[in-house]
């Protein structure tokens, strides 16, 4: 079984609870395919994989690999076709949804998402799985916290439909955190926007999952950015699980070049793999100079 741990250690007992254990997912011989019997169409195949303790984790690989086929099948979007998804000791075919959004947030890919409701009410829907009768008070504090936690309290009141791509996104990340998960799925959560708020999430994620003891497990297609900030990569390939392990381990000349076919070098850079794409195909050298574009 391919397993990743946190270095860390913790420093205090862990009661034997749901609340305290969630912080463990065990994937057990998963297969899932789409489609009916002899006809489906595999696309995970007896995936083997222990995540523990607090981290982020990015999942890599190319297009139809199975990146988000496999967070649907930890989140109950998808049933496996073959094998279990376990939180902690419970197996996850038993936990309710509405059980399971109080250990699990998920941030899905939707840059076109509207709400016709303020910043506030847009995250306070993140708190339906804990809500009840007369808490409303404790759910907005909830929510305030997270504000504060993201830093975009001044959005507070502001439109979530008029908010920019960034904004937007902190907004729907802010949503899954006020469920106050242990766990956080996020479906390309830097996808659509520009470079410097695909550092800022990504490195918010990050210090997120350190600072609130969490596993935040994203699907990215920027290698770099995920080598940057994550504590371990899942890279897929062909429907198995490739290689993983810290950056160091997974991004590495071979690996890139096997799963994504494109020649590359990779340098280190403050201590993490950096990777820097080779065009396979030599270009024709142009006999003239480009003419300069004006405009007047």
């Amino acid at each position: 079984m391919t397993v990743i741990s946190l270095k860390r250690q913790f420093s205090h007992a862990v009661d034997d609870t749901p609340e305290d254990i969630v912080l463990d997912i065990n994937v057990e011989d998963l297969s899932f395919g789409y489609g009916k019997d002899d006809k489906a169409t595999p696309v995970l195949k007896d995936l083997k994989l222990r995540i523990n303790g607090p981290q982020l984790i990015s999942i890599l690989g190319p297009n139809g690999v199975g990146k988000s086929t496999l967070i649907h099948c930890m989140n109950k979007i998808l049933s496996p076709t073959s094998g279990k998804v376990f939180i902690g000791e419970r197996d996850l075919s038993e936990i309710s949804i509405k059980d399971l959004s109080k250990h699990m947030g998920y941030v899905p890919y939707a840059s076109s998402d509207s709400f016709p409701l303020s910043v506030t009410d847009t995250i306070l829907m993140g708190r339906h799985p804990h809500s009840k009768w007369g808490k409303l008070d404790d759910d907005l504090r909830v929510v305030h916290m997270t504000l504060q936690m993201i830093g975009i309290e001044e959005l507070a009141d502001r439109s979530f439909n008029e908010l920019s791509a960034g904004q937007h996104q902190k907004v729907m990340l802010a949503r899954g955190l006020a469920q106050e998960p242990k766990i956080l799925l996020l479906d390309e959560p830097t996808s659509n926007l520009d470079i410097r708020y695909q550092l800022e999430i990504t490195r918010l994620l990050r210090d997120l999952s350190h600072s609130q003891k969490m596993i935040v497990l994203m699907i990215s297609h920027d290698i770099n950015i995920a080598s940057k900030y994550s504590d371990n990569i899942i890279m897929l390939h062909g429907g198995n699980i490739y290689a993983t392990g810290t950056p160091n381990e997974v991004i590495t000349k071979e690996n890139i070049e096997h799963v994504y076919e494109v020649g590359c070098n990779v340098i280190e850079d403050d201590g993490r793999p950096h990777v820097i794409l080779k065009d396979n195909v030599t270009a024709e050298p142009f006999d003239e100079p480009h003419s300069v574009v004006s405009v007047s």
